[in-house]
């Protein structure tokens, strides 16, 4: 069962080309998927498994408390896997076939306000991490870029004259996305006072470096905006995603076109950048309370 499983991994690194974060993802859900039937079902063969085994493991998930999102993740990643050892001849039938997706609540992402993304914004000092910061969050900011694409960023990325920077999202896709005034102003600041004094004598692509010259990591990105919103004031609550959802929202409210969202943030379906549409709605109905005198 284990070469199975690893057959899929190579499968997914090689001919599907996902990142090794979502290979990660896929390997958590199946390693759990391949213990529970070894360990409860004892099974040794994945083409022993049936439709009654599937269901067992996720009822087992319900029972451990898993968010119906979450079964609905490792779901997807059973079917994929199933659909592999089909066409690969491993095995004759796909056991997951017609288990009906556990319903996902839709919770609207949280953004901040026009007033909050300013205080985030204006990082003050001049020392060379001050500048790097400042980048990065004008960076994500004016791109909606996730937080492991602006890790990944190289130098040879950034287009400033033309001011656009090119990224590769998920599944290494590329993207190019415009960038304002304001960031390219912090990205050349950067450049020339912050990431030298940072890489010293190192050779490195990497755009964006830690203390050390090294690449930043996402944990040490989300440490520092952590920290940066504690100085300047904003106390909302934030994830490494505020700023993309941010973009995505603050776009749609001042009449940007949902198409042109939904390139720039790399969405292969339209129907996950319309979430945003009902953010600015609820964010309308919020300001309409809050000041018609009838409301």
């Amino acid at each position: 069962m284990q070469f199975a499983l690893d057959d899929f991994f190579h499968y997914l690194t090689v001919e599907r080309g996902l990142s090794p974060n979502t290979i990660q993802s896929y390997k958590r859900d199946l390693n759990q998927y391949h213990m529970f039937m070894i360990q409860e079902e004892n099974l040794d063969n994945w083409d022993h498994v049936t439709r009654a085994n599937v269901m067992k493991f996720m009822y087992a998930l319900n029972d451990k408390g898993r968010s119906p999102a979450t079964v609905a993740r490792i779901l997807s990643s059973i079917r994929l896997f199933h659909q592999f050892l089909v066409r690969e001849k491993v095995t004759n039938q796909d056991p997951s076939l017609h288990i009906e997706t556990p319903k996902k609540e839709r919770k609207l992402p949280k953004v901040l306000s026009s007033e909050d993304v300013e205080k985030l914004l204006s990082v003050s000092g001049t020392d060379p991490l001050d500048t790097r910061n400042r980048a990065m969050l004008e960076m994500l900011y004016a791109t909606g870029l996730r937080v492991s694409e602006l890790v990944s960023l190289k130098v040879g990325d950034l287009h400033l004259t033309m001011g656009f920077v090119r990224c590769l999202g998920k599944g290494s896709k590329e993207r190019i996305i415009p960038l304002g005034d304001m960031a390219k102003d912090a990205i050349e600041q950067y450049l020339a006072k912050g990431r030298n004094a940072l890489v010293k004598k190192k050779s490195t692509e990497e755009l964006f470096v830690n203390h050390h010259g090294n690449r930043l990591s996402r944990q040490g990105f989300w440490k520092i905006l952590k920290a940066v919103a504690r100085e300047v004031g904003v106390t909302k609550e934030l994830t490494p995603h505020t700023l993309r959802h941010s973009f995505a929202t603050h776009l749609l409210e001042n009449g940007a076109d949902l198409r042109a969202v939904q390139e720039m943030l790399g969405h292969s379906d339209i129907s996950t950048t319309q979430i945003y549409t009902q953010v600015s709605k609820t964010r309308l109905k919020d300001v309409y309370r809050s000041y018609h005198p009838r409301a």
